[in-house]
């Protein structure tokens, strides 16, 4: 998939970790029903993996979707066998470069100048500023377009829905959100909850864009 041109399209990425693998899947099926078109089960709920393999047969092979927390060599081919399209990671590492030796796109975690241009050098297609909002939000975000003006940016961590419009203002391609937006879906919350959250995240995305 062109990982780059999916989130300048879609401009949020979902992000899922459940502790019950049947409710994690009804999240990732709801938000996906509620039009997110990106959406990534991290490695770190509970049977991931499998989640990705029903989410995969489920959604159908049209319909992005991602594994998060891709730390090894390992992980990356466990997630391609799995049916992930593509791999985030929070940093550099053996899971970013088996995930682009196996062509799966890697959203890869840096914080810093020094990381950004490594993860560049290793193959990333975008950029997963994290955690965000501990590394200086919006305006760290701004900071780093000065000497990264191409750069796909996609801040991830502790983002509500007044820092993605702020993020995306600032520049960002788009915008990773997990709690503020799956809430306790994925361990079992209500889905009805979710498909509010998700309507009124599509809607603050779709505003800060315009």
């Amino acid at each position: 998939m062109d990982l780059r041109a999916a989130l300048a399209a879609h401009r949020l990425v979902a992000i899922v970790r459940g502790s019950d693998p049947e409710a994690a899947l009804r999240t990732v099926l709801t938000l996906a029903d509620e039009g997110i078109e990106l959406i990534e089960v991290s490695l770190t709920g509970e049977d991931a993996l499998t989640v990705i393999e029903r989410a995969r047969e489920a959604l159908g092979p049209g319909r992005p979707l991602g594994a998060g927390t891709v730390l090894t060599a390992d992980d990356a081919r466990a997630v391609h066998r799995a049916g992930a399209d593509f791999a985030v990671t929070p940093g550099l590492g053996a899971g970013m470069t088996t995930a682009r030796d196996l062509g799966l796109p890697a959203l890869a975690g840096v914080m810093t100048p020094t990381e950004i241009i490594g993860a560049r050098a290793l193959g990333a297609e975008a950029l997963k500023i994290f955690p965000a909002a501990q590394a200086g939000g919006p305006g760290y975000l701004k900071a780093l377009r000065g000497p990264f003006p191409q750069e796909v940016f996609v801040p991830v961590g502790g983002v509500d829905e007044a820092a993605a419009r702020a993020y995306l203002a600032a520049g960002a391609t788009a915008v990773g959100i997990g709690s503020p937006l799956v809430g306790d879906a994925a361990d079992g919350g209500s889905q009805d909850a979710l498909r509010a959250r998700a309507r009124a995240f599509r809607t603050a995305v779709r505003e800060a864009t315009r």
